[in-house]
């Protein structure tokens, strides 16, 4: 099992930026695909992006694609989840989670991770 621990979450105005960090423990994390979700109120855990274990290649919902970044550092065992140009819409609790199952790529459904943190609030205004 791997320990998930995101931060960086808060509340900015529509436009603005945020980085999302995530810091793992337990397995190693280096070894798996990393994710990030997220889920408004009222809504489904929706997908954001993903990472392969050696960062070599990264995929993202339609939604973020060219605002959000996905990276890691595996010798920090830590995932980054940049955020730009920030809309209202964006407005969530985000989630990162790791695949330990080797899921064929890319890993896309909340049921394809196996281990979550508990979440950080991101919270845009208009």
């Amino acid at each position: 099992q791997v320990q998930l621990d995101e931060s960086g979450g808060g509340l900015v105005q529509a436009g603005g930026s945020l980085r999302l960090s995530c810091a793992a423990s337990g397995r190693t994390f280096g070894d798996y695909a990393a994710g990030w979700f997220r889920q408004a109120p009222g809504k489904e855990r929706e997908f954001v992006a993903t990472i392969s274990w050696n960062a070599f290649s990264t995929y993202y919902a339609d939604s973020v694609k060219g605002r959000f970044t996905i990276s890691r550092d595996n010798a920090k065992n830590t995932v980054y989840l940049q955020m730009n140009s920030l809309k209202p819409e964006d407005t969530a609790v985000y989630y990162c989670a790791v695949d330990t199952k080797y899921t064929a790529w890319p890993p896309v459904n909340p049921r394809d991770f196996d281990s979550w943190g508990r979440g950080t609030q991101v919270t845009v205004s208009s």
